[in-house]
């Protein structure tokens, strides 16, 4: 860690401090115990499932993958981290980092997976333990199990990001690029899906377990298929298209960056259509600003979107004429983005401050985003136009499907799709592209 992020980190630790002692006095709770987690064996088998930390205790201690661990937070003492490092002669054990942050927690080594001893003292304290823990051991320790309230409340903390938590995306960002250059590359020299995957782990230098999201690569119609998840070994005869959906962790904290590009052998309207949605994005980050609702930004692109499509031909009908019939939804089913930080997709996308629900608009069930923008909320920005037989074909016999250009479809139905994706945060005075 830079000496920068440590002061940056020290300073995100005491703020985490103080907004713990609130909360915890908000909803009458003496302490609050989170657990790391642990990974989960496949069903019949002794091998386990890739593993993630829980969110809120990475949010206090920067160990991406520490698993059987457990943090106690008590307001007016220092935090206390049960540090889980087994005697295992089958796997190289955890070991503490010689890092400032340390400084700051009472740290106690344990082999087993238990929970601090010190609970057995708390007589008359009212307790909350938050993770992957059963009702059986809440009880045993006397604590309330995932209390909604106080996990809303947690939650909430999470959206709007420290400077600390803002450096660690933004090198998250650079790194994440790395692979996106070395995948765009592979691509242009002929690699099949599986190449271009090994270059971007490559250049980014991470292995498959350590991504935040399974990355999507997908040539020609497979970029259509919003979360491909296979990778072919064998390049196609005609590369028409490459999407790549591809990210990296630093302290926990995520990249999501989305690219697409024109092949040797795409049709010429493609490499068009990437430049229109590029456009349209940048557009619609250049709108964020604190008190902007970030629905509203998602009916803008559907705009965008319809307007596109009306000057590239695709459809014979005015903008609104598309949003309207449904057209621009059958281009584009997702939301336009979502919060980021410790999980790709953020805790909170779907709550007001107080907690209380957001659900998404009827019509745009997948908006994982439905809040007012505030400063230091960080988001993906991801508009997409794609050609899913699926999701088209329906409209072709209907009113609707009149206005669409079936001939040009059918030539770019081959090219599966676009998404243009950056990682923004937003200023107090405009947005700050972690991306660009």
């Amino acid at each position: 860690m830079t000496d920068s992020r440590t002061t940056l980190h020290l300073a995100h630790l005491d703020a985490l401090e103080r907004a713990y002692a609130t909360l915890l006095d908000t909803h009458g709770y003496d302490g609050v115990l989170l657990y790391s987690g642990h990974p989960h064996r496949h069903f019949g088998d002794d091998q386990e499932a890739s593993f993630a930390t829980y969110g809120h205790f990475l949010h206090w201690i920067a160990q991406p993958g520490l698993s059987h661990s457990w943090l106690l937070i008590r307001p007016g003492q220092p935090p206390l981290l049960r540090f889980h490092a087994p005697a295992d002669f089958w796997h190289l054990a955890p070991q503490i980092p010689n890092a400032a942050w340390t400084q700051r927690f009472t740290i106690e080594t344990a082999t087993d997976a238990q929970p601090p001893s010190v609970l057995a003292s708390r007589a008359g304290k009212r307790l909350a333990v938050l993770g992957d823990v059963t009702p059986e051991l809440a009880d045993r320790i006397g604590a309330e199990l995932n209390p909604p309230a106080l996990t809303r409340a947690l939650d909430e903390l999470r959206v709007r990001k420290s400077d600390y938590e803002i450096d660690c995306l933004s090198e998250a960002n650079r790194l994440a690029l790395a692979g996106h250059h070395a995948a765009r590359d592979a691509f242009l020299a002929g690699g099949a899906e599986l190449d271009i995957q090994l270059a971007y782990l490559g250049a980014s230098r991470q292995r498959e377990s350590e991504v935040p999201y399974q990355n999507i690569v997908g040539l020609n119609a497979h970029a259509g298929v919003l979360h491909y998840q296979h990778y072919d070994i064998e390049a196609p005869e005609h590369r028409r298209s490459l999407l790549v959906d591809a990210g990296h962790r630093v302290a926990g904290y995520a990249a999501d960056i989305t690219r697409t590009w024109a092949g040797p052998a795409a049709d010429t309207q493609f490499a068009e259509l990437i430049s229109g949605v590029d456009a349209l994005q940048q557009a619609l980050i250049a709108a964020i600003r604190p008190g902007v609702g970030y629905v509203d930004l998602h009916h803008s692109m559907h705009h965008h979107l319809g307007e596109l499509l009306r000057t590239q031909g695709l459809v014979r009908c005015s903008a609104e004429s598309a949003v309207e019939s449904g057209i621009t939804r059958a281009f584009c089913p997702h939301g336009l983005g979502h919060l980021l930080g410790l999980q790709v997709h953020d805790v909170a996308g779907r709550q007001d401050p107080r907690g209380e629900p957001l659900p998404a608009p009827e019509n745009d069930p997948a908006l994982r985003l439905t809040r007012e923008l505030e400063a230091g909320m960080a988001v993906t920005m991801e508009p997409g136009l794609y050609f899913i037989p699926l999701l088209l074909e329906p409209l072709r016999d209907t009113p609707a499907g009149r206005d669409i250009d079936w001939q040009a479809v059918g030539r770019l139905m081959p090219h599966g799709g676009i998404r243009i994706e950056d990682n923004v945060v937003v200023g107090s005075e405009g947005p700050i592209n972690l991306t660009r």
